[in-house]
């Protein structure tokens, strides 16, 4: 009599979060918080010839949480962040700006030596919000689902998606539709950010009452420099003279003088002098040299070689070639060397190498030994899984939100929005989000909504101590000032 054999399910993944209580002190007030920190399971709604067959795991994403004791959750705010890349894990901000413990990885000049450290944040936005920080499909601890394509979700409109249905669960989990809800991104994450308001207002009715907007980049044309595109070159240019600045070359000028000067020239003779192209006069051409080598620190040698278009990565490479050092493109203020000085383009980022080991020793400390949280797969800080980025939903046109953050503050009237800007942020200049916070296509009275912040730092301001200090009292503000609670 042979034995019927029957059919194993495969194992359908599960939430994996963990609990912790832990207190910090905040400017002489103790707060007693509890910390969550795990993956969940997205699903998806399975329908075959018109039939629902159940509820599909399609990826596993992780999040860590951090919730206030005894607050009360219609008035206790609630914050959802994230960083950008496409493919950066949401640790920047966590263990370097909002969380209740942050890195210590020293600044320009004075950088903590291996194995780093880290300390209780006192500036803690937690102080005024509930936190959530999450790690995109394929970075961090976040995967797709067994069986599943990572590739579906490395493109703008699943990821916007995906981290949506995240917030969503979360809130809905934690009963806090009623509470007041924040957002904030940094770099590509506030492109995410502008495109998840729209996206929340539409598919679940979720209004926010802020977004927090850091090293901003709501349109990738303020950032290219194609051929027969000369804008990035002309937004670029305050951004190359502040960075000169730092490095001596403007001499005992206020940086103010010297970025007001490069702002004038930026919107009125330098988009001119490319738009005449070989019908610029040589007297015209020589000016134009002349102010764009004294602003940027370049040589007019150089200035003329290039054809008064100065693209970023060739600026790092070449202001300080003299003194065989490079210079960061997401921070001006860090300076490293390269392996010879005669190449067009620098081979690393110093900026990013100087950061890079502190965040990433500490993160993985922190969630294994002070969160409890054991996964033993690697914690991916800068997915190298994510090859191509899918902008589909833009073929044949640029990449940008814009249009949909305007949408979302039309719709939503009370919508308050913060952007923070680095004098030296090389990745995403301060002078393009302002051209396109300007462009935006809302009422003159919803203008007001608007705050911006500016930072002695780079793109990530808060490695710089005193910005880091001021730009969580702003961040606060920002938050008590608009939960309408």
């Amino acid at each position: 009599m042979s034995e019927e054999k029957t059919e194993e399910k495969p194992e359908s993944p599960a939430d994996d979060l963990v609990t912790t209580q832990h207190s910090i002190t905040v400017k002489g007030r103790e707060l007693n918080y509890t910390a969550t920190a795990g993956r969940v399971v997205l699903r998806e709604e399975v329908l075959k010839d018109g039939v629902f067959e159940g509820h599909k795991p399609k990826a596993e994403v992780f999040l860590t949480a951090y919730t206030l004791d005894g607050a009360d959750p219609l008035k206790r705010p609630v914050t959802f962040a994230f960083n950008g890349g496409p493919g950066s894990a949401s640790l920047w901000l966590h263990m370097g700006l909002l969380g209740p413990r942050r890195v210590l990885s020293g600044d320009v000049g004075n950088l903590t030596p291996p194995p780093y450290g880290i300390a209780d944040n006192e500036e803690s936005l937690l102080a005024e919000s509930d936190l959530v920080f999450i790690d995109p499909v394929s970075t961090g601890f976040s995967r797709a689902a067994k069986g599943e394509k990572p590739g579906s979700y490395h493109g703008y409109q699943p990821d916007i998606d995906s981290v949506a249905e995240i917030i969503r669960l979360w809130t809905s989990r934690n009963g806090r539709w009623m509470s007041p809800k924040f957002i904030c991104g940094e770099s590509y994450g506030t492109l995410r950010a502008a495109g998840l308001a729209e996206h929340l207002q539409k598919k679940y009715g979720m209004y926010l009452n802020g977004l927090m907007l850091i090293s901003s980049v709501l349109d990738f044309a303020t950032l290219e420099f194609n051929e027969g595109h000369d804008l990035g070159y002309t937004l670029f240019l305050p951004t190359y003279a502040a960075i000169a600045h730092y490095h001596g070359l403007h001499g005992d000028r206020p940086l103010k003088e010297v970025l007001a000067e490069a702002e004038e020239f930026a919107v009125r003779d330098y988009p001119y002098a490319l738009a005449r192209g070989n019908r610029l006069s040589d007297v015209e051409r020589a000016a134009t040299i002349e102010k764009l080598a004294r602003l940027t620190g370049l040589s007019e040698e150089y200035v003329d070689a290039v054809d008064l278009r100065i693209e970023h990565i060739r600026f790092f490479t070449e202001l300080l070639r003299r003194d065989r050092r490079t210079v960061g493109r997401l921070d001006g203020r860090f300076t490293g060397w390269d392996k010879d000085y005669g190449r067009e383009e620098i081979s690393a980022d110093p900026s990013i190498d100087a950061i890079l080991g502190p965040y990433s020793a500490t993160m993985n400390h922190y969630l294994h030994a002070e969160l409890g949280y054991s996964n033993d797969l690697p914690y991916e800080i800068l997915s190298r899984a994510i090859e191509q980025w899918s902008y589909k939903e833009f073929e044949g046109r640029h990449v940008t939100t814009a249009g949909k953050l305007s949408a979302a503050m039309r719709a939503n009237p009370h919508l308050k929005v913060h952007v923070a800007f680095g004098w030296y942020d090389g990745a995403t200049p301060y002078f393009a989000a302002e051209h396109l916070l300007a462009h935006l296509q809302i009422p003159k009275e919803l203008t007001a909504n608007i705050e911006s912040a500016y930072y002695p730092a780079g793109h990530m301001m808060y490695v710089h101590e005193p910005s880091r200090i001021q730009q969580s009292e702003d961040l606060a503000a920002f938050v008590r000032n608009s939960s309408n609670t």
